[in-house]
């Protein structure tokens, strides 16, 4: 294998995370190093959850010490540290901070990046900030077109009136991008930060690119907007999803499927969620797209893990997702069973029997 990766913690591990390390001869890349405690519904003792994001934190600032590069898709507390001393003398390859991204997203990434001007160059981020500069953004639905096409049956007005609602939350973004002053990049000898949204960088003969911003689960989704990340080395690649939960949306089907990765590191649908944020709809939705790529693809590994293992009937939920992968004799695992072991929310539920 040219490209090799260790999982470094994931949902199916007890907290809440999609971190991992990826090696190549050129260099090493750590994905989303954040952790976050599991949510109250899930079938474990506070105390237990407790100790699994901290053994998280501390497996993840291990895994930093391997790594040159580190890169963070989005600012959800479950996808990047933010302690300073983390980044020292690393490339930071970061989703924009400036546009494509929800009003909480962005009060974190200000936060994040004056905490990093200000432990690495002693500057407070405030007198950093560049002038505002007013850009046109196109209507994203113009480029999502497999969704577009999709019979929603006797929901589709229903549809229209969602998209129509999000195109107005859209237009409101819009002017906050126009109007803030922009967070800049850095470069200097203890860190680099570049904004890697839609850019490629190479590293010897290894090259990572970036997708632009895109949505967080459902078209408009309000949570915002993250980058996914393809990794390619002499020949192999591997596909870094992010947080498309699923994928819901049609067209980043069609773009896994282009990419037709060796290996590739999904998150699933926040099944936890099931009648409150994801419908069924939507669900099913996840499971045609899912039963696509493992079709449609020579993919022969897919960890399939964030998101999913935070409740215990996920596979009974996606189960023709599972046998399509048995149909077709693909490996389709969570972290914790690719490592061998039982996803933890397996054996909660076992534990409270």
């Amino acid at each position: 294998m040219q490209i090799t990766f260790e999982p470094v913690w994931f949902d199916s591990f007890g907290a809440k995370s999609s971190c991992i390390l990826i090696r190549t001869a050129d260099v090493s890349i750590l994905i989303d190093p954040g952790a976050a405690i599991m949510q109250p519904s899930f079938p474990a003792s506070f105390a237990k959850k407790i100790y699994w994001l901290e053994k998280a934190k501390a497996t993840i600032r291990k895994a930093g010490r391997k790594a040159t590069v580190t890169v963070v898709t989005h600012y959800h507390y479950d996808h990047f540290t933010q302690i300073p001393e983390f980044y020292k003398g690393k490339i930071l390859l970061a989703k924009n901070p400036n546009e494509y991204i929800n009003d909480s997203q962005r009060k974190r990434a200000e936060t994040f990046f004056q905490s990093l001007w200000k432990f690495f160059e002693n500057k407070e981020l405030e007198e950093l900030l560049e002038k505002s500069t007013v850009k046109v953004y196109p209507n994203p639905l113009e480029n999502l077109k497999d969704s577009m096409k999709v019979d929603f049956g006797g929901y589709a007005e229903r549809r229209r009136e969602l998209l129509n609602k999000g195109m107005e939350w859209f237009k409101r973004r819009v002017k906050n991008w126009n109007s803030w002053r922009k967070i800049p990049e850095l470069e200097s000898e203890k860190l680099t930060i570049k904004f890697a949204d839609g850019k490629k960088f190479n590293f010897g003969r290894t090259l990572v690119k970036f997708t632009k911003p895109l949505f967080h689960g459902i078209e408009f989704s309000r949570v915002g907007w993250i980058i996914s990340v393809t990794i390619e080395h002499k020949g192999e690649k591997l596909l870094y999803s992010s947080d498309l939960n699923g994928p819901i949306i049609e067209d980043y089907t069609s773009w896994i499927i282009r990419e037709n990765p060796d290996i590739l590191v999904l998150d699933g649908p926040m099944t936890y969620m099931f009648g409150y944020l994801l419908n069924r709809t939507n669900l099913n939705r996840v499971i045609k797209n899912v039963c696509r790529i493992i079709n449609e693809t020579d993919t022969q590994l897919i960890i399939f893990d964030h998101h999913l293992p935070r409740e215990p009937k996920f596979k009974q939920r996606l189960s023709k997702v599972y046998e399509m992968a048995k149909e077709t004799d693909k490996r389709i695992l969570t972290a914790a069973e690719y490592l061998n072991k039982k996803p933890k929310v397996l054996n909660a539920v076992i534990s409270k029997l």
